[in-house]
Parts: C-alpha cells; structure tokens; sequence
C-alpha cells in the first residue's frame, strides 16, 4: 500500500510539471520572445517566425525552428551550448569554460564558437524555450492566422500571408 502511495504521489507531480510546462504564463512567453527577437536577436539567422528565413544575408542559416523536433531539454541545452561546428553560438557564458557542455571545453572544440550577441542567464534560456514550444514548435508553416497569433495583432508582418 506504500508504495502504491509513493507512486501515486510521484505520478501527480510529474503530470503537475507536464501541465505547468505546457501551459507556460503568458508573461513569460511575452518575455521569451522579446528575448529571441531583442536581446539574442535570434530572428538574425532563424527569421521573426523561426522558420529559418534569416533577417541579414550576412548571418549563418538558421535551422527552421517551427519543424524541429528537439523536445525543451535539447532546446534548452542548444540555446545554452550552441552547436559546435555551425553558426549556433552558445549564449551561456560559460558554456565551454568547465565542461558543462557536451562534456567539452573551449581547447576541445574544433573551432571557434561564433559569438553571440548577448548571452542568457539560465531563466532567460527557460524563457525562449517556453516561447518556443508555445508559439513556434510544431506550429506549422506561418500563415495569416499564425501570425496575427504569434504578434497578438495584424502587424505589417503579417499583410502579405494568406
């Protein structure tokens, strides 16, 4: 009877997080995309819908985000600790200097990792990825309806989708 208690109790707990996850705050998905757009400017090299339609021609191509598979721990540690060997810089500071990525310091890496243009603090991180799977992942192709839900209005972005 125990541990039927005990399982129970860790059952409710992980369905708690599961729902908690799911339906992230609204604050914090605001949040989450200003970072993405602002502070990491991630639109540079995934484009504002994260379909991977880059804003400057001079950046790296950026994976299409809206047809990724990654679940939020490998989003979280890609954001954390890039992708070494491609334009995906590691916006923890720290990424490389103890091994807390990959297992890997910087004298590990076979190249330079690209700088990026600010980096996040752990909670900032756990806020583009509620963005992410809140308003990007799994979402689809951008559309007109799409994109006046991801913006919250009709902006100029959104005109010339059907």
């Amino acid at each position: 009877m125990g541990r039927v208690v005990v399982v129970l109790t860790l059952l409710m707990g992980i369905a708690a997080t599961v729902r908690a996850v799911s339906q992230a705050d609204a604050g914090d998905v605001a949040e989450g995309m200003r970072l993405y757009l602002q502070k990491g400017d991630c639109q540079a090299c995934h484009g504002w819908a994260a379909d991977g339609r880059k804003m400057d021609s001079q950046m790296p191509d950026g994976s299409n985000l809206r047809e990724t598979r990654l679940d939020r721990a490998r989003l979280a540690t890609t954001i954390k600790c890039g992708r070494p060997g491609t334009g995906m810089p590691a916006f923890d500071k720290f990424a490389y200097s103890d091994g807390r990525c990959y297992g890997m310091k910087k004298e590990d890496l076979k190249s330079p990792m690209a700088d990026p243009p600010a980096t996040f603090q752990p909670r900032e991180i756990d806020l583009v990825v509620d963005f992410l799977l809140q308003k990007v992942v799994g979402k689809g192709p951008m559309d007109r309806a799409k994109c006046i839900e991801y913006w919250g209005s009709d902006v100029d972005a959104c005109k010339d989708l059907k």
